[in-house]
């Protein structure tokens, strides 16, 4: 593959709702340019892009995945996405490498939950986005119908230049309204044509709104299109490029990937109107001085990690897409992020897992380096002399929580060292020690995500792990006051064991977990001893003494006692304290506390009823609803739900909402449970404890 400058590089994201035939696409477009001999079709699980076991298992695409290809003197960096909603970290790494979304829509599906994603992530990112109608040969197509979808849905800004002839069965070619020509496709074959007279209605209307789009933008076409005259080719296309790359037009293609009926003309299209890579100006923070700086492509290198892959064979692999400057083998590469310095070896780009050299690459490429010891996804890469750093990507928060054991017993360094590993691949897959449960939780997207971390984990580490029920951090309290004595005697030859004190326990209102008073007169309690006493009550309490969770909010107080002048001692005065508390908390009227979230759940106001009657079931309280302050249709429902009602939640609020729902929680409070769940979770740590 020949080097290009920055101006003739498009660098492109493939982003669709999970089906509508995305990596088709990239596939029909890779053959066209004849990066590839040829593509399998999706049913028959010969995906190129789609590589990894699962994701021939499945049929789906599991990780991002590029794709580079030549076509009449530019170069195109396609990034083929997930389109199930569990894999989004994958697209929104992607983002972070592209210049323009080309969204795939199913011409017989419509808009559906992801394809409305895919719009939003360029609007946030203010990306300029192109969509695909693809499947025009299933039964069921409606590419008019898309469009009506599209525009209810995404305002008027869609804008088709082509329209198709025909519909399913009978789908056989597309008319270019901006040329106003058409080409036919026969025994695999395109073949130019006039438009057909039946069709010159419609291709002529939407001409007329392409031309009003065209002039929207720019004061002279404007004028000119007022004054009735019709715009150049030139004009049209230059008006409707500008408003794409300011977000007011979104081109709308047409066609069948499978059958490859569309894609030379997408391809010209994407080259046409998509930003090319020397548009790209990023804002970064200088680290020296943490003073923000416009990084034009012409500056000195920077390059950034967007994606990092584990190979058994290659090790780690390092996506990196160049945003300024050039990037040679041999050089040095400034790691700005973890300040380190690495020599650069090889790096190659990659078609599906074939790996192609590269010796040279300039801003815009997308390369791969392996063998990085220090990089990490959402790295910047730099020299020292430029050390400009670039914000990491926000990864979606996962909010699937599981505990998991190794099924081998002694395996448990083994599981950390597989997760700790598939965790610097994915992101949204996060790892942690649980000290007071003793467990390792794994949170993640949802049970597709964590069955593909757990056969990845066995396919790829040789270890398999086993679920277990997630460690609820309950805490013990005190509702009554009481006074109580502990006393620690014990004679057995030679010096013997005395402690002895008065205690009053009560519950504290501070918010404080433990308050300790000593109110000892008269030495009643040597001074020496008092420590020993409080060190006594603190480590009964973390122990818990209902159902063994640490008490909280409890205030004691030292009130009297007594001690032997000889068989006193540090130890008998802590014992002393601990049974105090044993015999006096089952009378000061004890309660069993759980943790409460706030969570915040965003759908579309026709499940709104769902969700809140779901949350009554969960013991949760709704605090109101609201309207989502940048999307009119949906809403938000606010409540407070215990953190043991919530497990599963991600995968119950997809179903209730046919995946248009999302939610996020974070921690409110401690707040006392019902006798009744009281009495469960007792007899849960009853049994654990015979067990």
């Amino acid at each position: 593959m020949k080097e290009y400058a920055s101006d003739k590089i498009r660098n492109v994201a493939v982003l669709s709702h999970d089906g509508a035939g995305k990596t088709a696409v990239v596939e029909s477009l890779l053959l066209a340019c004849g990066a590839v001999d040829a593509v399998g079709v999706g049913k028959d699980n010969k995906h190129i892009m789609d590589f990894e076991p699962e994701e021939i298992k499945r049929n789906v695409t599991i990780q991002l995945g590029i794709a580079p290809c030549e076509w009449q003197g530019y170069k195109l960096n396609f990034i083929d996405t997930p389109g199930y909603s569990e894999f989004c970290g994958e697209v929104r790494a992607a983002l972070r490498a592209a210049d323009g979304i080309l969204m795939v829509v199913s011409a017989d599906a419509g808009v559906e939950m992801d394809t409305e994603r895919a719009w939003d992530y360029g609007v946030e990112l203010q990306l300029p986005r192109m969509i695909y109608v693809n499947k025009m040969d299933a039964e069921n197509a409606d590419f008019f119908g898309c469009l009506e979808k599209m525009r209810a849905v995404f305002g008027k800004s869609i804008m088709p230049l082509q329209i198709p002839i025909g519909e399913g069965n009978d789908f056989r070619g597309i008319i270019d309204v901006c040329k106003m020509i058409a080409w036919e496709w026969k025994n695999g074959k395109a073949e130019e044509i006039k438009v057909p007279a039946e069709y010159m209605p419609k291709a002529r209307e939407v001409r007329e709104m392409c031309m009003e789009a065209a002039a929207e933008g720019d004061d002279e076409l404007l004028e000119k299109y007022l004054e009735g005259e019709e715009l150049t080719i030139d004009e049209l296309r230059q008006g409707l490029r500008q408003g794409m790359l300011t977000g007011r037009v979104c081109p709308v293609m047409c066609g069948s990937a499978v059958h490859h009926i569309g894609t030379t003309e997408l391809l010209g299209r994407l080259i046409r109107y998509m930003p090319d890579a020397s548009q790209k100006v990023m804002m970064g923070t200088d680290k020296k001085t943490g003073e923000p700086v416009m990084v034009y492509p012409n500056k000195p290198f920077t390059g950034f990690v967007f994606k990092t892959l584990i190979d058994p064979f290659a090790g780690k692999l390092s996506y990196v897409r160049i945003f300024s400057g050039e990037l040679k083998e041999g050089n040095k590469l400034y790691n700005v992020t973890q300040d380190t310095e690495e020599k650069l070896g090889k790096m190659f780009t990659l078609v599906g897992k074939e790996q192609v050299p590269v010796k040279e690459a300039i801003a815009g490429d997308i390369v791969v380096i392996p063998k990085l010891a220090h990089a990490r996804t959402g790295d910047t890469f730099a020299t020292a002399e430029f050390p400009v750093e670039y914000d990491p990507i926000r990864f979606p928060n996962p909010l699937h929580t599981v505990a998991m054991v190794p099924e081998k017993k002694g395996d448990e360094e083994k599981l950390m060292t597989a997760l700790s590993k598939i965790s610097e691949e994915d992101p949204t897959c996060q790892v942690e020690k649980n000290a007071e449960g003793k467990q390792i939780l794994v949170r993640c997207m949802g049970d597709v995500h964590l069955e593909h971390i757990m056969n990845k984990m066995e396919r790829k580490y040789g270890v398999k792990g086993i679920l277990e029920p997630v460690y609820i951090p309950y805490r013990e309290t005190i509702n009554g006051v009481t006074e109580v004595e502990g006393k620690h005697k014990k004679q057995s030859g030679g010096h013997g064991q005395y402690g002895h004190v008065k205690l009053k326990l009560e519950p504290l209102t501070n918010g404080e977990d433990f308050e300790f008073v000593d109110a000892i007169f008269g030495g009643a309690v040597p001074r020496q001893y008092i420590p020993a006493v409080e060190k006594g009550v603190k480590e009964t309490l973390e122990k818990g003494l209902i159902a063994g969770y640490p008490m909280i909010h409890v205030k004691v107080t030292l009130e009297d006692g007594s001690y032997h002048p000889v068989d006193s001692s540090e130890m008998a005065f802590k014992v002393a304290a601990a049974l105090a508390l044993k015999k006096g908390v089952p009378e000061a009227k004890p309660a069993i506390l759980e943790p409460v979230y706030n969570v915040d759940v965003i759908v579309p106001e026709e499940y709104m009823g769902d969700v809140m009657g779901d949350f009554s079931g969960r013991r949760g309280r709704i605090l109101g609803m609201e309207h989502h302050p940048s999307h009119k249709n949906l809403i938000v429902v606010k409540a407070q739900v215990p953190l043991a009602e919530m497990s599963g939640y991600v995968t119950i609020l997809r179903s209730m909402t046919q995946g248009k729902g999302t939610f996020n929680m974070s921690f409110f409070d401690y707040e006392e449970v019902p006798k009744k769940t009281m009495d469960e979770i007792i007899a849960a740590s009853q049994a654990g404890k015979e067990e």
